[in-house]
């Protein structure tokens, strides 16, 4: 388990730097990727295999400092404020489960990064319906929890992968 004083204060920012300027990279190579199963909004989520990666290394405040960065990078660059707003609304939530499913100390990193998927695409589900005013957007919620499982694995396996390779930062 992450114990602050593992990583010194310098070595964290410059990891962060580092994480943000990846997670852009991830988040870039993401919109090259042509993901088109009709249901609007399905990402692969590429850029949180920094966040499955380093969430036994960073505290809290990194994470969501690499997080909230790229996401406003990233809505800024190749998105709109709506893009933002989505993708703030399902980071956050993301971030807040996986991160309380970490200190639990009783979920894998897959384990971590499905429900951080499905959180995410929940957060992302709420933000519409309070929107839109209507619940009705809720039919959604069977494809869009499909959706978070199957990306939630497949970051979770590469996120896991990479995080064991991470030598001491």
């Amino acid at each position: 388990m992450y114990n602050e004083n593992n990583i010194s204060k310098s070595k964290r920012v410059a990891l962060t730097g580092v994480m943000v300027a990846l997670s852009m990279l991830l988040s870039y190579l993401e919109t090259l990727i042509p993901l088109n199963i009709g249901i609007p909004g399905v990402k692969l989520g590429l850029a949180n295999v920094v966040v499955i990666a380093l969430i036994e290394k960073l505290p809290f405040g990194n994470l969501f400092l690499i997080s909230t960065i790229r996401v406003l990078l990233s809505a800024l660059l190749f998105g709109n404020s709506a893009t933002l707003l989505f993708s703030v609304s399902g980071a956050v939530l993301s971030l807040i489960v996986m991160f309380v499913l970490k200190r639990s100390e009783k979920f894998s990193s897959v384990g971590i990064s499905i429900a951080g998927g499905v959180s995410h695409n929940i957060g992302q589900l709420l933000v519409a319906a309070f929107l839109s005013g209507s619940m009705r957007i809720v039919y959604y919620i069977p494809a869009l929890l499909l959706s978070g499982i199957i990306t939630g694995l497949i970051i979770g396996i590469f996120g896991a992968y990479i995080g064991k390779r991470l030598k001491e930062v």
